[in-house]
């Protein structure tokens, strides 16, 4: 993949999901992380949250605890890790991947996204899915084949 089109992908993402960075996400990875292991979830600490790669190979695992904010707080820097890690296969990636899949939640997450955003994911999903090199072909074309393309097998027809 060329390194223009991951940049330019990659600023689309963080220009999409701005005003979810920046406010404080009412739980963390690090906190759904603690939820998974049985724990109570710690509160936002700036240092301790800052979203770094070696953060998310750490607290992947609080990927599923997160609601719709939250979640929308973490996707720009997950979708910049799923770019830049494209052709080696992490397990934070496949939780990326997982979370973009149906069924959505109640309240949503998937379908609280913004039209911009579901265009990020979307174009991220291209690459994750089309890309020779890519390490994520399966799991990708799932996602987009079941929400994310037109006439996606489980998307609500009104949201299509």
């Amino acid at each position: 993949m060329h390194p223009s089109r991951i940049a330019e992908l990659l600023e689309a993402a963080h220009s999409a999901f701005k005003i979810d960075v920046a406010q404080t996400p009412p739980l963390t990875l690090r906190g759904g992380d603690a939820i998974d292991s049985g724990k109570p979830p710690d509160e936002f600490d700036a240092a301790l949250d800052a979203i770094t790669d070696e953060y998310i190979e750490q607290y992947y695992w609080g990927l599923p605890h997160l609601d719709a904010k939250s979640w929308r707080h973490t996707l720009p820097f997950l979708l910049s890790y799923a770019l830049r890690k494209l052709e080696q296969h992490t397990d934070a990636v496949d939780a990326l991947l997982n979370s973009l899949r149906p069924p959505d939640r109640t309240p949503p997450r998937l379908a609280a996204l913004s039209t911009e955003q579901e265009i990020v994911i979307s174009r991220v999903l291209d690459v994750l899915c089309f890309s020779p090199e890519s390490a994520y072909h399966e799991l990708a074309c799932q996602a987009t084949e079941e929400w994310w393309e037109p006439n996606a097998m489980y998307r609500p027809k009104n949201d299509a």
